[in-house]
């Protein structure tokens, strides 16, 4: 299953975004949407699961949720916007991938069995941080990931 990873669009979502999300099969926002047109978007594309991020406010953002655990190709998913607020050892509850944002720093780090993924940040950009994305491959109980620069 290959599972499109996005995060801190702050309302901006680059057709080059779209183009990469094509023929995902899930697709998974980390928080700091900006807009419910976003949501919209994404949604039109294939199934979503998304979580609230610290820009994340008004009506439309009221019943996400902070945090999500997911199951996907027999792997475990855990999304937060903010890694820092990680409160447990993900290994510790079987989670496979930890999925987090707000850093706008993309990176995939393994940490024993555990991977980490931060897709970067898909909306304007921040500082010289690349705007980018991520794909996430999950099958048979394991994950590969990948960063998809978009600039």
């Amino acid at each position: 299953m290959r599972i499109g990873v996005i995060s801190d669009t702050h309302g901006l979502l680059r057709p080059e975004a779209l183009a990469v999300l094509e023929g995902c099969e899930r697709i998974i926002h980390a928080g700091d949407i900006g807009k419910p047109q976003v949501l919209t978007a994404l949604q039109a594309i294939a199934p979503l699961e998304v979580i609230r991020g610290n820009i994340d406010k008004g009506d439309w953002a009221e019943g996400l949720p902070e945090r999500l655990e997911l199951d996907h190709g027999g792997v475990r998913l855990y999304v937060l916007h903010d890694l820092k607020t990680l409160d447990f050892d993900p290994a510790a509850r079987g989670i496979g991938v930890v999925i987090s944002g707000h850093s706008h720093k993309p990176g995939i780090e393994r940490r024993g069995e555990v991977l980490y993924l931060n897709p970067g940040s898909a909306g304007p950009r921040r500082f010289s941080l690349p705007i980018s994305l991520a794909l996430l491959d999950v099958e048979n109980g394991s994950a590969h990931a990948e960063l998809v620069a978009l600039d």
